[in-house]
């Protein structure tokens, strides 16, 4: 009978998020992620092919967890300027509650070797980007905010706000203040009228 491995692709990916967060996209590597976790350099390649494909599986296995969440709160509400206001408070929310994840999304899929990904890897990302534009895209025609101006709306409202609030605090250095989800809240509920 095989030995269980004794490092799962879970915490190789957990300590890749930690040296992301520490030291951005060049921290991770093959060598610092088996280091982190005391494993051996063969355990992180027996579960990736080599450096672009530890970058892309950290990249899409955060960007995945907070689209899923996301996505579930758009879809989760019917009227569509509750599903706006709880979305933007979400997306507030789950940088709180993670930090580390969220100061390595804040670096972009490029800043991960985008280039350089398999088609598999690349595949998935502009998957999970379409599922979310078509949402928003779906909630803008819910409102009826129509034409360019209407959508940009929509993605000032849902995306870049909530961004802006985290990304100040989190290159900062600082805690999101308790009210950070009652303000993006309320600039939510204002541009959309």
């Amino acid at each position: 009978m095989a030995r269980p491995p004794r490092f799962d692709t879970d915490q190789l990916l957990d300590a890749a998020v930690r040296l992301a967060a520490a030291g951005g996209p060049p921290a991770v590597t093959m060598s610092a992620v088996a280091q982190a976790v005391g494993a051996p350099s063969g355990s992180v390649y027996h579960r990736f092919a080599g450096r672009p494909a530890l970058l892309a599986e950290v990249w899409l296995r955060t960007v995945e967890r907070f689209q899923e969440g996301y996505l579930a709160v758009l879809d989760g509400e019917s009227d569509p300027r509750r599903a706006a206001r709880a979305a933007a408070r979400y997306a507030v929310g789950w940088s709180r509650r993670h930090p580390e994840e969220v100061a390595l999304l804040l670096y972009g899929a490029a800043d991960f070797g985008r280039a350089d990904w398999s088609e598999e890897h690349t595949r998935r990302a502009d998957s999970g980007n379409r599922r979310v534009f078509a949402t928003l895209e779906a909630l803008a025609g819910a409102l009826g905010a129509t034409g360019e101006q209407g959508r940009d709306r929509i993605v000032l409202a849902l995306v870049d706000l909530p961004l802006s609030v985290v990304r100040r605090h989190v290159r900062a250095g600082t805690p999101l203040p308790p009210h950070a989800e009652d303000l993006i809240e309320e600039c939510t509920a204002a541009l959309l009228g």
